[in-house]
Parts: C-alpha cells; sequence; structure tokens
C-alpha cells in the first residue's frame, strides 16, 4: 500500500501521524510511505530521519494526499485537506466527528473510508488508541489549570497545594475514566483537595481503596456536581462516551454561581464538551472568560507537548496502520472486533451510529 503522512496545519499542531521508526517497520513489510517536507520538524524530526527510514519526502500536502492510499494523520482533517480527498483514500486519525457535521458531511461527500482512533474499542469497552492522549491532556488539565489560578493570569491567586497554614485549593474532577484518573493523581501530587465525580459506584470504590481518606469521592448526580463545582477553585471535565457528544453535566447557571477568578479546563472540549460555556479554544488564544471565571478549552492540548504526545501516539496506532495496510479495511475489520468499531465512515456513507443519532445523519451498516 502507499502511504501518506502530511504536516499536520491545525492551529499550533506540531505532532505528526509517524514517526522513523513507524516507517521502518511499514518499509519492511513492503510498503511505500511518503511524508511531507518538514512533517516532524516541529518536534525535532528532520526530514533526513524519515529518509533514512525508507521514507520519500514529498513538498506539498497536495502531493502526499494524490499519490497516496492511505493517509495517516494526528487531528481531524481540515476543510482544504477534506477537498484532497478522493473516494479510494482510507483516512486514519483522530476524527471526533459527533459534534462536528461539517466535517462529517464533508468526509461523506468525498466518498473515502475514514478511520477514528478514539472508536477503535476493545472488547471491555476501553479505547486503546486513546488512552495515551487521554493521560497526556488528564496530567496537562491540572498543571494548566493551576497556573491559570494565578492572578497575573486572570485567577484568584490560589496556589492548588496551599502552604502550611492555610487551606489547599480544591480541585473537581468530572469523571475518572484514563484523562480524570491522571488529573486526578496530578492534583493529589500537587497537594490540593481533591473530588472525584463518576457514574461508576465500581469506580468509584476503587479510587476510595486506592486513595483512601486522601480524595472525597461522590457519585454522579445534579445535586453533587452543584455541590463540588461551586465549591472549587478548578474543575476538570473529563468525561467520555465513546464516539458519542459529551452530556453537559456543568451549566451554566452552575459556572455564573462560583467564585470569581476559579478556572474551568473542558477535556473534553473535542467531543462537544462536558461543561455548557466551554467552546473550543486554540493554543494561540488558549482561554476566555464566562461570569469571571476562566476557561481553558483547547481541543488539541497534547499538542502543546507534542514530542511526548506523538511518541505516546504512535506507539499505539501503528499496529492498525500495518492492519490496514496489510490487509485492507474490510479484511482487517473481519479479522480484527477491536478494529471494526474504529471504521466510521465507509465509501461515503456513515457507518457508527451514534455519530449518527447525534448528527441525526443516515446510519448505514458496514456491509461486511
Amino acid at each position: 500500500m502507499i502511504i501518506g503522512v502530511p504536516k499536520e496545519i491545525k492551529n499550533n499542531e506540531n505532532r505528526v501521524g509517524m514517526v522513523p521508526g513507524g516507517v521502518r517497520t511499514l518499509v519492511a513489510d513492503g510498503h511505500t510511505v511518503y511524508v511531507q517536507k518538514n512533517a516532524g520538524v516541529g518536534i525535532g524530526i528532520e526530514d533526513a530521519e524519515f529518509v533514512k527510514a525508507g521514507a520519500k519526502i514529498l513538498d506539498t500536502a497536495a502531493e502526499v494526499f494524490e499519490k497516496s492510499t492511505m493517509i495517516i494523520k494526528v487531528k481531524e482533517p481540515q476543510a482544504v485537506e477534506i477537498a484532497m480527498l478522493k473516494p479510494h483514500h482510507i483516512l486514519y486519525t483522530y476524527l471526533h466527528l459527533a459534534p462536528d457535521p461539517e466535517q462529517t458531511k464533508g468526509l461523506m461527500k468525498s466518498g473515502c473510508t475514514a478511520i477514528a482512533y478514539e472508536t477503535i474499542q476493545n472488547a471491555d469497552g476501553s479505547l486503546p488508541l486513546l488512552v495515551p492522549m487521554s493521560e497526556v491532556a488528564g496530567r496537562m488539565s491540572v498543571q494548566i489549570g493551576a497556573a491559570y489560578l494565578q492572578l497575573d493570569k486572570g485567577g484568584k491567586g490560589v496556589l492548588l497545594g496551599g502552604v502550611p497554614g492555610v487551606k489547599r485549593g480544591k480541585v473537581t474532577v468530572l469523571g475518572a475514566g484514563i484523562a480524570g484518573t491522571n488529573a486526578i493523581q496530578m492534583a493529589m501530587g500537587m497537594g490540593a483537595s481533591v473530588t472525584a465525580i463518576d457514574i461508576s459506584t465500581k469506580r468509584l470504590a476503587e479510587l476510595d481503596a486506592l486513595y483512601g481518606s486522601h480524595i472525597t469521592t461522590l457519585y454522579s448526580n445534579p445535586d453533587n456536581i452543584e455541590k463540588a463545582v461551586l465549591e472549587s477553585d478548578l474543575v476538570i471535565g473529563a468525561v467520555l462516551i465513546p464516539g458519542a457528544k459529551a452530556p453537559h453535566l456543568v451549566t451554566r447557571d452552575m459556572i455564573s454561581k462560583m467564585q470569581k477568578g476559579s478556572v474551568v479546563v473542558d477535556i473534553a472540549v473535542d467531543q462537544g464538551g462536558c461543561i455548557e460555556t466551554c467552546k473550543p479554544t486554540t493554543h494561540e488564544n488558549p482561554t476566555f472568560v464566562v461570569d469571571g471565571v476562566v476557561h481553558y478549552c483547547v481541543a488539541n492540548m497534547p499538542g502543546a507537548v507534542a514530542r511526548t504526545s506523538t511518541f505516546a501516539l504512535t506507539n499505539v496506532t501503528l499496529k492498525y496502520a500495518r492492519m490496514i495496510a496489510n490487509m485492507g479495511v474490510e479484511e482487517a475489520a473481519q479479522k480484527d472486533k477491536t478494529f471494526r468499531p474504529g471504521i466510521n465512515i465507509y465509501k461515503g456513507t456513515l457507518a457508527y451510529e451514534q455519530v449518527a443519532n447525534d448528527l441525526g445523519l443516515t446510519y448505514t451498516k458496514l456491509p461486511f
């Protein structure tokens, strides 16, 4: 198969869809890999390293798309990239279609087949290609939130860990999955008073067994959420329903009652966000203020630590890239049940039911 790796063009996105080690593996499998010029330069990977691994360098994204069958990216395709997709293309990247009707319709119109990293799903419900970025975003959310609590950044002037004789800052984490658990660990490590809220009593029991009196666990219901949010200096939204739009657990009314200078960080913003007042922002302009509360809602948070994120991501994406390249989408889906739900668009039809339901579009079951 001919595989193309274009340079990411989303705002301040320096990750790259493949590292030289992955190129070497795919070339050894008998495939051809084209990499756009300077695709990895933002994280210190020079073109010469890709060439040494067996890749061929092309000057433009248009050339990469034109020559390739499978396109491997990190973030969802931008409008100019969707315009370059053809029916023969296989797009393999994060998509997050549920809150994005324009992207969904554009991919369907292109006739391509689009595989979403975030919906490749194990039998136990876990999402192996989302895990590393959830780990990164969860850890980042607390250090970012702690920074924006500083007065010079618009916050209320609270140090999360406090100091002897002064109370610690309060952090509430909504959702105790991978991202939420990493946020909890970071917040506890910084010495904050931490409350974890989740709908799974099993998960709450696990957290209680792990951390005991060092953490407060609450079942997710509107009363518990509102009380915790209003008492918090920092609220982390880490709610995920695989492939679906995130529910709004924190309402505009709750935000209006928080203390001025409090901070919210919504990790779930790329799936629509679980905080009603959140909207996607960029690393260039990461925050906005609603009712005196600082909102950080960058949709590609791991892009700020692009080198760490790229290697963590490509560690897990290469397995399925090889499957697609070696077997094709259809055979890979029939042989690996984990891979099958990753197919969101198949030859221009919407093949992921939850996305179809969220966007009011026609769902078409896979024909194999």
